[in-house]
């Protein structure tokens, strides 16, 4: 209480010394000054009545994963990771913070969601925003000019988190890039191929994948009279209509990006255009597209890609479409987006936090849309390197966190159960006092590979012993007793069928193995 009486004092003595100096009419640095001293023995006094009430909580955009998530997680990841494996891709890791130098100018009206550390009177350092730069980057300073990579790593964004639709502030990402100089299109029509048996294999319902090319896109601003200065911004509001309707993304080019009504109704006429390979040569014999140098050099590709994709089997799920046209800057050729058009989510209970959010959260929950995401940037190496040598990339991006969402989803809403640990027996005991030899035989699993646990208890009973195995979903029990001791078998429990079998100690391995495989 004297401490407190001794800071209020100090409160009082340091108001009287501000009001003086304003009085006075002291300079603002002087005045700040002793303001901020003021400030400083208020929060003293604040701190010890305990009116600074810490929350305790995540920060905005971010989430906690509990043990079953983290199982549905690793289960996407081992799914992904053994697709990127199948194609010969190796891995590689970069700082989560780069040189805020190498980020900017990269991502076009993206560019605001950078977030930007704190200066520590040293380099100007940002998060990363994605991994394709950092590869980019990694390509120029170690001079590769051939590489098939995957990277699995959190990226981060100072957006506006839509948590229940699995938009976050920090995310995984999972890139897929081929980086040389190879023939058109096949390595494009391979990361096509990866998205489709990714998303086949995570068995998330319908989806198509929709591609165009960027040369295109510039082709058709062109031939529709879009001042080349305003290619990129407008390209930004075009890439707005899988959440806008036609009128408001022409309402943006008109009012706000300054775009003739004449120009913004032929873009519209285009960018209604769906298709295959049937589009891209309707396109090359149309009056003004194929004027177009940039223009026809993409649809070439195109069709090129499609006579691919049909080798690949995949050609049923993709569609040509002009109105895609992804924001960021560095993509200089073919783009594509996975969609799931509506997941094939069955109603899950609405979280506190759909419920508490803003209207139609909860309505939102399975309305995933795009869930991976690519092209080509044959040009975003070459601007790190000294020399501008390029080296020509087309990589891929998997949206994990929408993915996650949509599994948990399925999880929750089916009452599955998720196992969270690969434990395969425990090690139990029918009597007391044999806990040394429960440790024992554990140790000889332990030792030959086996996933064994055992309760931490000196004379556990039986019966909690088998219920633990029920609740962890572990399928075997192997049960000591004296007389099994004695006869150097164990008993070996099926926890499902609840059969039982005595199994010599020097056969015990072997038989968990065999039983463990056959499930």
């Amino acid at each position: 209480m004297a401490e407190k009486a001794v800071i209020c004092e100090a409160i009082k003595a340091q108001g009287e010394v501000v009001r003086k100096l304003k009085a006075e009419k002291a300079s603002k640095d002087q005045i700040d000054e002793e303001v901020a001293k003021l400030l400083q023995l208020k929060a003293q006094l604040g701190e010890d009545d305990g009116k600074h009430q810490f929350v305790l909580k995540t920060a905005k955009g971010t989430r906690d994963y509990n043990p079953k998530q983290m199982a549905i997680r690793e289960r996407v990841f081992n799914i992904i990771i053994g697709c990127f494996k199948r194609h010969g891709a190796e891995t590689i890791d970069t700082p989560v913070f780069e040189l805020k130098e190498t980020l900017t100018g990269k991502y076009g009206e993206d560019s605001k969601l950078i977030y930007d550390l704190k200066d520590q009177g040293g380099e100007l350092l940002s998060l990363r925003y994605d991994l394709t730069v950092p590869f980019a980057r990694y390509l120029a300073m170690n001079k590769i000019t051939n590489i098939k990579r995957y990277h699995i790593a959190k990226v981060y964004r100072r957006d506006n988190p839509a948590m229940t639709r699995g938009r976050y502030r920090e995310f995984y990402q999972c890139d897929f890039d081929i980086a040389g100089q190879y023939d058109p299109m096949i390595p494009d029509a391979e990361c096509l191929k990866i998205i489709h048996e990714i998303l086949s294999e995570l068995n998330l319902g319908d989806f198509r994948i929709k591609v165009n090319d960027r040369r295109i896109l510039d082709g058709m601003f062109a031939v529709c009279g879009v001042p080349d200065e305003k290619f990129r911004t407008i390209c930004s509001t075009v890439d707005k209509l899988d959440k806008m309707s036609w009128e408001d993304v022409k309402n943006e080019m008109m009012n706000e990006k300054g775009l003739s009504e004449e120009a913004a109704d032929q873009i519209g006429e285009y960018v209604s255009k769906q298709g295959g390979m049937d589009l891209a040569e309707h396109l090359l014999q149309d009056p003004k597209m194929s004027q177009n140098k940039q223009a026809c050099a993409g649809l070439t590709d195109i069709k090129q890609l499609f006579s691919y994709l049909q080798l690949f089997n995949v050609v049923d799920k993709v569609v040509f479409d002009l109105s895609l046209a992804r924001g960021l800057d560095y993509y200089t050729g073919i783009i594509y987006e996975a969609v799931l058009p509506q997941a094939d989510v069955p109603p899950a209970p609405v979280s506190m936090e759909a419920q508490n959010g803003p209207a139609g959260a909860a309505e939102e929950r399975v309305s995933v849309g795009s869930v991976a995401g690519g092209g080509r940037y044959d040009g975003l190496v070459g601007m790190f390197d000294p020399k501008g040598r390029k080296v020509p990339c087309v990589g891929v991006s998997i949206g994990i966190e929408r993915i996650f969402s949509i599994m948990e989803q399925k999880a929750e809403a089916s009452a599955e159960k998720v196992r969270t640990t690969e434990v395969q027996v425990l090690v139990a005991s029918a009597q007391k006092n044999l806990l040394e030899e429960r440790l024992k035989l554990t140790n000889e699993l332990w030792s030959s590979g086996i996933k064994a646990e055992v309760i931490y208890k000196k004379n556990p009973k039986l019966l909690s012993q088998l219920q633990y195995c029920e609740d962890s979903g572990i399928p075997l029990v192997a049960i000591l007793g004296e007389q099994e001791l004695k006869d150097g078998v164990v008993k070996l429990r099926t926890v499902a069928t609840r059969e039982e079998m005595d199994v010599s100690r020097t056969d015990l391995i072997k038989e968990i193995r065999r039983r463990t495989t056959e499930a």
